[in-house]
């Protein structure tokens, strides 16, 4: 068996695993590059494999640097089957199509303002290609092993998201495990990833492979920024993504009302697609902590802006109030519009809930810079930002390797994906040190031997 890393090498995002055994071919995750401008550019470069010669796709999960490039893919030439979770096709049947949306309004703008070197500029790929995806999906159910282009593929549950998974691939002689995005122990929403299964190599995340999260209340580091914003009458602005940080965050804010911990105040939340994927995690109740009332009753407590005019209407004089809105590290979307209105404002507060990707708008404010560039141009920010990874749906230093310790036997080897460098070393120095595997930083482009 070998394995090339066609992307998530030495960055965080872009996950493309190429797994080849006996003249087969599946590619594990088909995403997006993110970030600064010098990653976007490789999602056009082509491939180094032909779409047509791949037998399958296999999907952790449905974040768009995970499935994004799935549209590209199928326009190109694939032919097979995507398989993956229920809860992730659902999801990518809503992620996708924005995805399109974005690249076809980019496009636009871009030729109608001569903002690109090309002429015209083209979308990465458009919404028939991303509508085009659905044909393709088949679905399997976690812990039941699958034969996939003569390879045995079993999934099993990773957190993170709903219907996220770690993939174990097995041809006969060699058995590798993805481990795809893990979430947290204590996840206010989701369940703690399932233990590791046997397996001979293991290709694991490493996004906060050089931290360890906060050990404090998830409750009052949310609530304490938004209380103070609140008594000084300002408004919070929460960038958020539209997929699971968008419900735990309503499921949170829902229990500080409740407990009176937080001043019940308007809760507006402005992303169409935050609208449909709540209905989604409304629906899918059995990957959570919470019982399927808990979740309802999360979801009711705000009004969802579905149109323009309504999402203009948010940032209108009034009282204090909570706008959670797309996207989570302000590369994109309505929250750019609101941060125009609000940012400004001193009495104002950002609340970042999260990791923010180097190169994003959200990196620079979590920084210290108080002047961002939106829509061509420089805007102040005077509003108060606070930052808590608290909610971040990504297993930390600590629980990435608690994971690996659960293993029930020592692979030969860890190969070390999806990180920023500082934290693939730092992760890579203490797998050798506290669990005495052997363990090394995957190489982009790279293909290795695993037989």
């Amino acid at each position: 068996m070998e394995v090339t890393f066609c992307g998530a090498a030495g960055t965080v995002t872009g996950s493309r695993f190429l797994v080849e055994s006996g003249g087969r071919r599946i590619l594990v995750d088909c995403g997006l590059f993110q970030g600064y401008k010098v990653l976007r550019e490789r999602n056009w470069s082509p491939l180094p494999f032909d779409p047509a010669s791949l037998d399958a796709v296999v999907l952790t999960h449905a974040h768009v640097d995970h499935s994004g490039y799935l549209p590209a893919l199928v326009r190109d030439g694939f032919r097979g089957k995507i398989y993956t979770t229920q809860g992730t096709r659902d999801l990518c049947e809503i992620l996708l199509p924005d995805s399109a949306h974005i690249h076809e309004s980019d496009a636009r703008h871009a030729n109608k303002h001569g903002s690109s070197k090309h002429k015209p500029a083209l979308p990465l790929y458009t919404l028939e290609d991303a509508e085009n995806v659905s044909d393709h999906y088949r679905i399997v159910e976690r812990s039941k092993p699958v034969s996939v282009a003569g390879m045995t593929v079993l999934f099993r549950d990773a957190g993170h998201i709903l219907g996220a998974s770690s993939i174990l691939i097995q041809d006969g002689s060699t058995r590798v495990l993805f481990s795809g995005d893990l979430g947290r122990e204590s996840d206010v929403l989701m369940r703690a990833p399932e233990p590791p299964p046997e397996a001979d190599w293991v290709i694991m995340e490493s996004t906060y492979g050089d931290r360890r999260q906060e050990v404090v209340d998830p409750y009052g580091a949310i609530a304490e920024p938004l209380r103070a914003c609140i008594e000084r009458g300002g408004v919070a602005l929460v960038p958020a993504f539209a997929v699971g940080r968008t419900q735990a965050l309503l499921f949170v804010i829902h229990q500080l009302f409740e407990s009176g911990r937080l001043p019940r105040v308007p809760v507006h939340v402005d992303s169409p697609m935050a609208d449909k994927v709540s209905e989604i995690y409304a629906k899918s109740t059995d990957e959570y902590r919470l019982s399927p009332e808990a979740v309802r009753e999360a979801s009711q407590i705000a009004s969802f802006a579905r149109s323009v005019e309504e999402s203009k209407k948010i940032d209108a004089p009034g009282p204090p109030r909570i706008i959670i809105s797309a996207a989570g590290m302000l590369s994109g979307g309505r929250v750019l519009h609101h941060l125009k209105v609000l940012g400004p404002d001193p009495n104002n507060l950002i609340l970042l809930p999260g990791f923010q990707a180097p190169g994003t708008r959200g990196a620079a404010l979590a920084g210290g810079e108080t002047e961002l560039k939106v829509h061509g141009k420089y805007l102040k920010v005077r509003a108060q930002v606070s930052q808590t990874s608290i909610l971040s749906a990504h297993a930390d230093q600590g629980e990435l390797l608690g994971w690996l310790r659960r293993i029930p036997k020592k692979p030969r080897g860890v190969i070390l994906v999806h990180g920023e460098p500082a934290a693939l070393d730092a992760l890579r120095i203490r797998i050798g040190e506290d669990l005495d595997m052997a363990a090394r930083v995957a190489d982009s482009g790279a293909t290795l031997s695993l037989t």
